[in-house]
């Protein structure tokens, strides 16, 4: 029974979440491994084949190796897909922060604000306002009211947030 427990935590905490488009990405960025990069390399490990002895053809090795690695590549983005969820952005709650959240934010000391939408690690791009919800300042924020500041460790020190506006996108 507690080997049981263990297994179905230890399966569940494997879970994300993303957007549709999220989720899309992951699975062209598969695709393009299956079906473009796996061939490829292939194809390269025949052609240093029929260049004679294996024993000594360098060519061979790499190309075994880069295999290897895509094949690692590969087999972690399946994971990550079988266990990705889609989350409905209209169903989140606003009164908290939470993944998907839009947040606008305001430093403490200095009074600067920032927006920013808390996204899964695949989905991060801060060009375009996208945080990891596993980047400190996300996880500062998680679970904070309008209203509730979060002191949030940077590596320049400690830095004050105070949480202005929850949307959602």
């Amino acid at each position: 029974m507690g080997f049981f427990n263990l297994n179905y935590t230890s399966i569940m905490s494997n879970v994300s979440y993303y957007t549709e488009e999220g989720l899309k990405k992951l699975r062209a960025e598969l695709d393009q491994l299956k079906n473009v990069e796996r061939p490829s390399i292939s194809q390269q490990i025949a052609e240093a084949r029929d260049k004679g002895d294996l024993s000594e053809n360098a060519e061979y090795d790499a190309a075994k190796e880069a295999q290897g690695l895509l094949e690692m590549k590969i087999a972690k983005l399946e994971d990550k897909i079988s266990n990705a969820r889609i989350i409905d952005e209209s169903q989140l709650d606003t009164s908290k922060v939470l993944i998907h959240s839009i947040v606008k934010i305001k430093n403490v000391n200095n009074g600067a604000k920032m927006t920013y939408k808390l996204v899964a690690d695949t989905e991060a791009d801060i060009k375009s306002g996208k945080i990891s919800v596993n980047s400190p300042i996300a996880k500062g924020l998680l679970g904070k009211s309008v209203g509730e500041s979060a002191d949030i460790q940077v590596p320049n020190g400690v830095m004050k947030f105070e949480v202005i506006e929850i949307t959602r996108g």
